[in-house]
């Protein structure tokens, strides 16, 4: 294990080192939805979604939908989709014990981003799951999630990243296919055309 000196052990230590936030800063945070946010979440069509288990051991899983698949309840309550996946289920399986969860909803093209913080829980109400069906196949559950805090995060990291300029995309060439790295990973009895055929039909035959 590689190892570091100066460490940042308090918050007396982090604080010599960056400045309190400024007002501008810490009074954008809302405890509830407001008309922006409202737009913002009905454009998305992309959200990463973080909690943590009880040991505190963190996952992000990423969520797409057409834009606006996060259904917003009311000021306080979102409502997302659990589409077909591969079943492991990190976030359902943290908010059962650990309800705490991290929202950041992404606009293609948008460089600022929404942040949302709050308590989640999991749910199979026949009424909502109905509304949310998509080629008339509705999800097995959702998450709510009840907001505590919203913000807008600057544009810096998009500006960094160049992430929405395809001229500055890097090259693919090189990087694995999915079932490259599934079949490495669990040392499987596949080739990794076979393991490729099998992704590709899961994403043909059980997107919904």
């Amino acid at each position: 294990m590689t190892r570091f000196n100066d460490l940042i052990e308090t918050r007396e230590q982090l604080r010599a080192v960056l400045p309190e936030p400024s007002e501008l800063v810490t009074r954008k945070c809302l405890s509830a939805l407001d008309r922006h946010c409202g737009q913002f979440i009905g454009r998305s069509s992309f959200m990463l979604l973080a909690s943590a288990d009880a040991q505190g051991n963190v996952d992000v899983s990423p969520k797409g939908d057409p834009e606006g698949f996060v259904k917003i309840l009311d000021a306080r309550t979102l409502a997302i989709p659990d589409r077909p996946g591969n079943h492991r289920a990190d976030s359902m399986e943290n908010i059962l014990t650990n309800p705490k969860v991290g929202l950041i909803f992404l606009i293609p093209g948008k460089t600022e981003t929404l942040r949302v913080s709050g308590t989640a829980t999991i749910t199979q109400d026949p009424a909502l799951l109905d509304s949310m069906a998509i080629a008339g196949r509705s999800p097995k559950l959702a998450i709510l999630v009840r907001v505590e805090e919203a913000f807008f995060h600057c544009s810096k990291c998009m500006i960094r990243s160049k992430l929405w300029q395809p001229e500055h995309w890097p090259d693919l060439a090189g990087l694995p296919r999915l079932a490259q790295t599934m079949v490495d990973a669990g040392n499987l009895e596949l080739t990794e055309n076979e393991m490729h055929r099998i992704v590709v039909n899961d994403e043909r035959e059980r997107l919904y």
